[in-house]
């Protein structure tokens, strides 16, 4: 029951995630309770979100949603911040954490409503250099906590002009760069259990497969509605947390 448990929360959790961002909102607390440690659920969330973000991402370059070679430019900040940040873990609090999230995830949130994104040939759009020090930061934060890390992606990429797919594309392929170099810290300090990460992850693939071959056939509209939406729950999660 266990498993079958672990299987259908991957599923929901990734199908979530995929589409918006976020999954953790659900993913981490409901791992907890199903009696995971802090730590051990990060990296539960970490082994999980390679398997499930790569598999979706291929999904979208075989589509020709983006092109391979300016994916590959985000590798570098991608796994030196992941890496990073699964080494600095240990060293800053959760409560830290939690209010630097809030503060990340409400300026996006505001921006994305106050401001319009640029506009450019879909086919063209690529990540500009003015990003680097944002994604590498988003990683970093991705290695050392998670939950919001794929919205803050979300919103880096769409309030610089791509479209919500290849905005999708992208952070689905760096979310699987930081993810590999984050979880590696994890497993070394003894904090991963392969039993629940297997199952955990066979759900999370499933589930990104689902979300990534109907989000093509969903509105824009409605996906940067359930973008905003998702966002709000999670600043008032990590608001609870952080005052009760």
């Amino acid at each position: 029951m266990l498993f079958i448990s672990l299987m259908c929360l991957g599923f929901v959790v990734a199908f979530i995630g995929t589409l918006a961002g976020s999954g953790g909102l659900i993913g981490m607390p409901a791992l907890m309770l199903l009696g995971v440690p802090v730590h051990g659920a990060i990296a539960t969330a970490k082994f999980s979100n390679m398997f499930s973000s790569f598999s979706s991402f291929y999904v979208l370059l075989k589509k020709k949603e983006l092109i391979f070679y300016d994916a590959l430019k985000l590798i570098p900040f991608a796994i030196g911040g992941g890496f990073l940040g699964g080494l600095l873990t240990s060293h800053i609090s959760g409560e830290i954490m939690n209010f630097v999230a809030i503060i990340l995830l409400s300026g996006a949130f505001v921006l994305s409503l106050l401001k319009k994104p640029i506009q450019t040939p879909i086919d063209d759009w690529k990540p500009s250099p003015r990003t680097y020090p944002y994604l590498f930061g988003i990683s970093m934060y991705d290695g050392m906590f998670g939950p919001g890390q794929a919205t803050m992606l979300m919103y880096t990429f769409l309030l610089n002009g791509a479209s919500f797919i290849k905005a999708m594309a992208f952070t689905r392929f760096q979310t699987f760069v930081s993810c590999f170099a984050a979880f590696f810290p994890y497993l070394l300090s003894g904090h991963f259990h392969w039993k629940i990460g297997i199952f955990f992850a066979a759900g999370s693939i499933a589930g990104a497969q689902t979300a990534v071959r109907i989000a093509p056939k969903i509105s824009t509209k409605y996906l940067k509605w359930l973008l905003n939406a998702v966002t709000i729950l999670l600043i008032l999660q990590l608001l609870w947390k952080a005052f009760l």
